[in-house]
């Protein structure tokens, strides 16, 4: 490039030494022309680049078509049915004071005291005879009442027969020793040695005892009056042969708050 550039001017000046004519100088000024601009101005050459470009050629193949049936999915709606909420039948105390016992028997001890107006709802009905399970509403405690006592709205048919619970208390007193039942015919007489209580805390004893009397099996609470303390220890059963289930029973010591453990009677069969 340095080179071109030396050559251009001097041949410059030799031309117009000579003085050529007015043609032949038109026609050097256009060729130096030329000339300097190739020198200065470079026009570059595209090259055309190509890229190869690889194709894959695909190969049918069959590919066979499967046909999917779909099965539904059924989402069950459960259809809610309102449970009935039981109705209890309601009591009302009808005298102006009662009680409220531990057991379906005015032979059971008291539980808690109830006057004229007091409201509640019945529970249970008793194994035996129409004395009712009820929870007083002023009442911390269910216990059972009498039939004559109490008004009922309702029917109390509807419930379920209710066990006897009876609160046991062994610390104070122990149960009676040496139990025995004695029978002589159709009287059975059970005896028991006395328990030593004090008098404020001595309620006697209770005996829970199954007989047959002319083919009836009947349940027979004793308790106060007729077991009224400490010092009665027996007391006599009528019971005759004749009932498919075997009498029999248990006894308790009673004091004011509550029951000892029970002792089984050891009953003689009838004859």
């Amino acid at each position: 490039m340095q080179h071109k550039s030396f050559l251009v001017p001097l041949a410059f000046i030799l031309l117009a030494a000579c003085s050529p004519s007015p043609e032949m100088q038109a026609s050097l000024t256009a060729t130096m022309q030329t000339a300097t601009a190739a020198v200065w101005t470079k026009t570059p050459t595209s090259t055309d680049t190509f890229t190869a470009t690889f194709t894959p050629t695909s190969t049918s193949t069959d590919i066979p078509t499967w046909t999917q049936t779909l099965t539904p999915t059924i989402t069950l709606t459960p259809t809610i049915t309102a449970t009935p909420t039981f109705d209890f039948p309601k009591v009302t105390i009808n005298k102006a004071l009662a009680a409220c016992l531990f057991g379906p028997s005015t032979a059971y001890l008291w539980a808690r005291d109830l006057k004229a107006g007091d409201t509640g709802v019945v529970w249970g009905r008793a194994p035996v005879g129409p004395w009712l399970y009820v929870k007083m509403d002023r009442l911390d405690i269910p216990c059972w009442v009498g039939p004559l006592v109490v008004d009922v709205t309702g029917d109390v048919n509807t419930l379920r027969v209710q066990q006897v619970w009876l609160p046991i208390t062994d610390a104070l007193y122990s149960a009676p020793n040496h139990v025995k039942a004695e029978r002589d015919g159709d009287k059975v007489t059970v005896t028991w040695d006395a328990v030593w209580m004090t008098q404020d805390d001595d309620y006697g004893y209770f005996l829970d005892v199954w007989v047959c009397q002319k083919t009836n099996y009947l349940w027979m609470p004793i308790g106060r009056p007729d077991l009224p303390d400490q010092y009665r220890t027996s007391y006599t059963f009528t019971d005759d042969p004749g009932c498919v289930l075997p009498s029999g029973g248990k006894l308790y010591t009673v004091e004011k708050h509550g029951y000892t453990s029970p002792v089984d009677i050891p009953w003689p069969k009838a004859n």
